[in-house]
């Protein structure tokens, strides 16, 4: 393995055990569901950002991955409300029935509310720091990026954008909060952790934000062109829905060089870290190769 997928490999393993011990234990429906929508599965990549951008600056340990753990969490919980007839009306997810179609539409919503309180649980508990203040911190700043300035805001604003043809500029914004925002936490979450100062937060605000978009862009070439077996859930999801898309608006040679270009500016992003970063470095251009 390389040393990204080894440092992925690691992390998601670190994760997983850190989300075994959170959810509530299995036996209960709602139990059941939290645990089928959170293990078991998924890239890992937020977390990920959080346990490395702690490592940057010498931090980790269970604090870390109780941050990185809230972060799958609200990621999770945003999957399993994106499946659900209402919004993109997806019956699989990584591979496996989606949450409303193993236990429910009922259970699958409550699941997903679930798993977003208890991301801030998780924060907010003197495990994950020993200086409220810090937690604080943590849980104003995941408020922000799940919400309507963040994560929901721009899931409303790109389920708006169908009925219409946004530009460029339109695209971004949306896509910086739909999935940048989360990203943007993680790597927040990692300093603040770590103690980090103002100007390294701003580099990895930097490198965040690029990645974020990235990132987006090559999920949207893989709902153009990947194939439902090989990526875990259904493609061609956006051009039937009409959705605002860098694919859509540039073509998918266009968005794939706009993806490699954000990559390289998120290393960039990265210079004041040197050889600390490369991992994270590694990060970025493993978001626009990725095929799954």
């Amino acid at each position: 393995m390389t040393d990204l997928a080894a440092a992925l490999a690691r992390d998601a393993a670190t994760v997983e055990d850190a989300l075994r011990a959170l959810l509530p234990p299995a036996g209960r429906r709602l139990a059941d569901a939290m645990r089928h929508a959170c293990l078991g599965g998924g890239k890992r990549l937020r977390p990920f950002l959080a346990l490395r951008s702690a490592a940057l600056f010498g931090a980790g340990g269970p604090g870390a991955a109780r941050a990185a753990a809230a972060v799958e969490m609200v990621h999770c919980y945003s999957l399993v409300h994106d499946d659900l007839p209402a919004m993109d009306d997806d019956p699989v997810r990584r591979g496996r029935p989606a949450a409303h179609i193993a236990f429910g539409e009922a259970t699958a919503i409550l699941a997903g509310d679930s798993l977003l309180t208890l991301a801030f649980e998780t924060l907010a508990h003197p495990a994950t720091h020993p200086d409220p203040a810090v937690r604080c911190a943590l849980a104003l700043a995941l408020a922000r990026a799940a919400g309507t300035d963040g994560m929901a805001g721009g899931q409303a604003a790109d389920l708006e954008a169908e009925e219409r043809a946004p530009g460029l500029d339109e695209i971004a914004g949306l896509q910086r909060r739909k999935t940048g925002a989360l990203i943007g936490f993680a790597c927040e979450a990692g300093a603040r952790l770590a103690g980090a100062g103002e100007a390294d937060r701003a580099a990895l605000a930097a490198y965040a934000g690029a990645l974020g978009l990235a990132f987006q862009i090559a999920d949207d070439l893989l709902d153009a062109e990947g194939r439902a077996e090989e990526i875990g859930k259904r493609t061609g999801k956006d051009a039937a829905a009409g959705k605002a898309t860098f694919v859509a608006a540039l073509g998918a040679a266009g968005a794939r060089a706009r993806a490699r270009a954000l990559a390289a500016e998120a290393e960039a992003a990265l210079a004041r870290f040197g050889a600390r970063a490369d991992v994270l470095r590694a990060a970025a251009r493993f978001a626009v190769r990725r095929r799954r």
